[in-house]
């Protein structure tokens, strides 16, 4: 992202110089000197602060004015401070856990928070996650619906989920997302609770809010915990963009389309998902956009 394209996501959000000092950690007056022109050629540093407040590698805390700001007009974002203003969750043991730096919080703090807000932790960073869109929901449930039907006819004793449910992935203190759709084989990961450690295949749908998050820094999460077959669909682009993680090192990457056969690489490609099928199947909603 240019120093440009950060002026302009800057207007669109309505952000302030301070806004931007506060969330980048940067000085006030250096910020205001780059967005003013007035520094030409920011070091690198600087350029990396600013691009955690716009590309959003690391959310702001739950109860921060500017959780759920990222990716929203400036207008919904009002609304929203203005929500996280005037809600908040009862308890003091809640309260007290939500005091915490982002980079410190543990799994115990996230299954302390309320089930009916969503979010993921990452590296000790919460991240609060919206509501799934209707199309994001549809395409989930269509895929995981071909996979176990797959994986039925076959006899695999491989499960499939599908979002809402924890996967505790590096098995640590510090991490619990909710990919969209995953495939685990070995049983002995599956609790009544979560999964633990890496699934063999999982989905992430994109959605605006999570578009970086999910391809750069869940995807090299996923690659480093062991997951062997990652997919991420962009419902906007109508694309599929398919990660092949046997080889840590070097990820072999494909892009399909909503008009392809995608195969499922940990079925040897025997297992193929028409994109153009579930296409099909979602076509009315796209209709209504």
């Amino acid at each position: 992202m240019t120093i440009q394209e950060m002026k302009e996501k800057k207007r669109e959000y309505g952000l302030t110089n301070a806004q931007i000092a506060e969330l980048s950690g940067l000085p006030e007056g250096t910020v205001r000197k780059v967005f003013s022109g007035e520094t030409t050629s920011p070091r690198a540093a600087t350029i990396e602060a600013l691009l955690r407040v716009f590309v959003r590698p690391h959310a702001p805390a739950l109860d921060s004015p500017y959780a759920g700001f990222y990716d929203v007009p400036s207008e919904a974002a009002e609304i929203r401070r203005k929500q996280l203003s005037q809600v908040r969750e009862p308890g003091a043991v809640y309260a007290a856990k939500m005091m915490k730096k982002q980079g410190e919080f543990t799994v115990e703090d996230y299954l302390a928070i309320p089930d009916e807000r969503r979010c993921e932790l990452i590296d000790g960073v919460l991240y609060d996650m919206g509501a799934p869109t209707s199309i994001h929901q549809l395409i989930a449930g269509l895929l995981h619906a071909r996979l176990l039907s797959y994986i039925q006819s076959k006899g695999g004793s491989c499960v499939p989920f599908v979002s809402p449910i924890d996967v505790q992935l590096d098995r640590d203190e510090w991490t619990m997302v909710q990919p969209d759709v995953i495939i685990v084989c070995d049983r002995d990961q599956i609790t009544p609770a979560r999964i633990l450690g890496a699934p063999d295949f999982l989905v992430e749908i994109l959605s605006k809010s999570t578009r970086a998050k999910d391809i750069f820094l869940k995807g090299k999460k996923y690659m480093e915990a062991g997951v062997r077959e990652y997919w991420v669909v962009d419902p906007d682009r109508k694309a599929v963009t398919v990660f092949l993680f046997e080889e840590k090192e070097i990820a072999e990457q494909n892009t399909y389309t909503f008009e392809d056969d995608v195969p499922v690489a940990i079925y040897g490609g025997d297992c193929v998902i028409s994109f153009s099928e579930i296409y099909s199947a979602a076509a009315f909603l796209y209709e209504k956009l």
